[in-house]
């Protein structure tokens, strides 16, 4: 896989795949986290939960300034994945649940959070800037979108294990306290605890109780609803613990691949410190790219609102509509079962469908019928259109989520197949490999010799603006018909593909 590419690419690789597999045990379970331990609504929740993920691209920016200008980007994301590590163990540490002090006991974990991502701003743009210097030797430019998309893959290597990790030690934690889980339990008993539950809920929460405590009488709910939170939320404290070690791994495989990896501040230097490249791009040459990169950057944004909903209401839509029964791996010390272990699907599906895709490229390329990369970018926007039309027509006639929380969660028999999630991230995963791969190959490719590491930034930022549009699909899906709410998604990728199709002559002149 690796033969005919750059020696720093493995080594580029399997860094990202350790900090990958760190981030996405975070990403799995942070949205419910903040649900369980704090009695948050799903609004409140997505609010922390899409600033934080804005962060994490937006940061990129200043991660990328601080490279450019410092000429240290080795050093910038050795920096970074530092600081994350610091991040994940500020968010390891077990606290009581309920939280004797909520404002005091969330802000403590929002810092953590900003750690995480100020770190993350200062390795993802950098390392990427990193990869496409490699591609700039004229040996090896023609395998550039093939190499972000190895790069790409091993990315999901470390996100398809992380979800099963994180719910796994979740659910040891609780089953090793002598516990079940149920994911409509940790809410049931916030409200409970704060009066606030419904009377059909208060009529079912004994026997779910006592379901959840191996069907052992519970005669005190008060005490189980304290006890089931602190145990349930403790797991999730330790899944985060788990990131810390695959930071560590990361940093050992960067260490020992750093010689190997190329500087950007180095590129085609003369003699007298000038940057050839740059003198010889003309100053107009410069303005077209930099303008052809930020439509680039508008479009994207609308599919990153979509797709990055796989961490807020595609999960929420798991854990509340989804028989997860089908879904249940009996490890014997534990159960990887949980709305959180669909987040492997997006990442399997990448490590799956790559060489695919791959080689569906060269046999185009060989019959001079390949399409150029903004031409892939709008086909992936209309796939994944696509994908939101399956979750809007297997969303016909379920309850609203207003409807659901007064009945005190769904029965089985009401719950839709885990095939539609599953089917569902399939397409946007065939998306997401036209799109996110080839976009960060595109700019490589067009960005300004003296502005790579900050028009890196500037992708990650397009994605930090649509991360940050999160908050107004958990809107929707707690205030309109469920099947309404994916529609919007379809109409939002629609949108973006024409737009991407009207630019596409323009963005492959300037890409030339």
């Amino acid at each position: 896989m690796f033969k005919n590419h750059p020696k720093g690419l493995i080594g580029a690789a399997l860094s990202n795949m350790g900090e990958r597999f760190g981030f996405y045990i975070m990403m799995a379970i942070l949205s419910l986290f903040l649900v369980t331990k704090f009695g948050l609504e799903k609004t409140q929740s997505t609010i922390i939960y899409s600033t934080f993920y804005a962060l994490i691209y937006l940061l990129a920016l200043a991660g990328g300034f601080i490279a450019d200008k410092t000429k240290k980007y080795k050093g910038t994301i050795f920096t970074g994945l530092i600081l994350m590590t610091i991040g994940y163990a500020l968010l390891a540490i077990p606290t009581p649940t309920p939280v004797p002090n909520l404002t005091l006991y969330l802000v403590l974990t929002c810092i953590g959070l900003f750690v995480i991502a100020f770190g993350n701003g200062l390795f993802k743009g950098n390392l990427q800037a990193v990869v496409g210097q490699m591609y700039d030797d004229p040996k090896y430019s023609d395998k550039r979108d093939v190499g972000f998309q190895i790069f790409y893959m091993f990315i999901n290597v470390g996100a398809l294990f992380a979800p099963m990790i994180a719910t796994g030690m979740r659910n040891w934690w609780v089953q090793r306290h002598g516990f079940e889980y149920n994911p409509d339990l940790p809410s049931m008993c916030h409200k409970f605890l704060e009066g606030t539950m419904t009377a059909d809920a208060m009529e079912k929460f004994p026997s779910i109780a006592q379901m959840a405590n191996k069907g052992n009488e519970v005669t005190d709910l008060t005490a189980f609803a304290n006890q089931y939170l602190d145990v349930f939320n403790t797991g999730f404290h330790y899944a985060f613990g788990a990131a810390i070690f695959a930071m560590l791994i990361s940093i050992i495989i960067y260490i020992y691949n750093r010689r190997l990896l190329p500087d950007p501040s180095q590129k085609s230097v003369a003699k007298d410190g000038s940057n050839k490249q740059e003198i010889q791009m003309s100053a107009s040459e410069i303005s077209q790219r930099i303008y052809a990169l930020l439509a680039v950057f508008a479009v994207v944004i609308f599919f990153w609102f979509s797709f990055h909903q796989n961490g807020v209401t595609l999960t929420f839509f798991a854990s509340d509509y989804t028989d997860l029964s089908m879904i249940d791996i009996n490890l014997g010390f534990t159960r990887i079962k949980g709305a959180e272990i669909f987040q492997s699907f997006n990442p399997f599906f990448v490590v799956f469908l790559t060489p695919i895709v791959i080689a569906l490229f060269g046999w185009l390329r060989k019959k001079g019928i390949e399409p150029s990369t903004p031409k892939k970018i709008a086909i992936g926007m209309g796939i994944a259109a696509i994908a939101f039309v399956v979750m809007t027509l297997g969303s016909f006639g379920l309850p609203t989520s207003a409807e659901r929380e007064a009945m005190g969660g769904l029965d089985s028999a009401m719950r839709v197949t885990p095939f539609l999630l599953i089917g569902t991230y399939l397409i946007l995963t065939i998306a997401e490999l036209f799109i996110s791969p080839l976009g960060l190959s595109f700019v490589s490719k067009v960005a300004p010799p003296h502005l790579q590491g900050i028009m890196q930034g500037c992708w990650l930022g397009a994605t930090a603006l649509g991360n940050q549009l999160l908050i107004f699909g958990t809107i929707m899906y707690e205030n309109i018909p469920i099947w309404a709410t994916w529609a919007v998604f379809v109409v939002a990728c629609v949108i973006s593909m024409t737009t991407m199709l009207v630019m596409v002559k323009w963005l492959e002149r300037v890409a030339k």
